[in-house]
């Protein structure tokens, strides 16, 4: 576990810290060895997903790249490269979806690019 990351959530307020340390849960107990550090002043996790804890909310940010039209639909946000999902209360967390999630965007990172 980062000590950087760690350091970013306790200094996270009520909701955004116990929501960030949910979404990190998921992320890890999805994938155990999957890198975490510190990348624009937020949890990383190898480049495909992101935290971010704001005023109101927390976003779970996705990678984009490699995805369908339709399979960004899923996802909050108009950015380029990354999308979101926001979340305002521990309850509001759909594991299921999130889990879901994850592991497009985890899979479509893995496929083999053609050229």
């Amino acid at each position: 576990m980062s000590k950087e990351v760690e350091k970013y959530l306790k200094k996270l307020s009520s909701p955004q810290k116990e929501l960030s340390e949910r979404l990190r849960f998921i992320i890890k107990s999805e994938f155990p060895e999957i890198e975490e550090k510190m990348k624009y002043g937020v949890p990383y996790y190898d480049n495909l997903f992101y935290i971010v804890g704001l005023k109101t909310s927390v976003n779970l940010g996705f990678s984009i790249k490699d995805l369908t039209p339709d399979e960004i639909a899923l996802f909050q946000g108009t950015g380029k490269t990354t999308r979101h999902l926001k979340y305002e209360k521990v309850e509001d967390i759909n594991e299921e979806k999130v889990r879901s999630l994850l592991h497009l965007v985890y899979n479509k990172s893995q496929l083999p690019k053609s050229d």
